[in-house]
């Protein structure tokens, strides 16, 4: 594409950012759309994959708030961390985190994923997931219940509700 087009293209993403955030009934459906749709990815490494099983079966059904797992990660709008992230790993869960489908939201669950968790002392644990990544959400305990789950998400949700709208290619 040429450089006036290329431009023709900014000028066009910036009047649309413009319009969107201006009007606030279009940014309450744009943003209402997103939050009543994630989609997550969750990275398991320990044993709150048993809690995110939990919140998806029927008696704590976090699919009603929204929330459908799913197999794609260029779907996926939403990494669900849990457990232990090591240093080997670290590079893994950026390129995971690159590939999703953007605006991308990040929940770390579990005390291994906020703070280190039993491993806090060891040589090759990342301390906290927020090192390598933007960080929205946390969700404490070891491992956090299925409704501390819930509760993240619901307080994901009301961040996304009085978020602004961003229409730009990437982050």
């Amino acid at each position: 594409m040429s450089e006036v087009g290329n431009a023709f293209v900014g000028i066009l993403r910036s009047v649309a950012e413009k319009v969107v955030n201006g009007l606030k009934p279009i940014r309450y459906f744009v943003n209402w759309s997103r939050l009543y749709s994630l989609w997550p990815v969750h990275l398991t490494t320990a044993c709150c994959s048993v809690e995110f099983g939990a919140a998806s079966c029927p008696r704590f059904d976090v699919e009603r708030m929204g929330m459908l797992p799913i197999g794609s990660l260029r779907q996926c709008d939403l990494l669900i961390i849990e457990g232990t992230v090591t240093k080997k790993m670290a590079k893994r869960v950026k390129k995971i985190y690159s590939q999703m489908a953007s605006p991308r939201y990040v929940i770390a669950m579990g005390a291994c994923a906020i703070s280190g968790g039993l491993f806090y002392n060891s040589y090759n644990i990342i301390k906290s997931v927020d090192e390598i990544l933007p960080v929205d959400v946390y969700v404490p305990g070891c491992p956090p219940r299925p409704e501390a789950l819930a509760e993240g998400v619901l307080m994901l949700q009301d961040k996304i509700r009085k978020g602004r709208v961003n229409i730009t290619k990437g982050e």
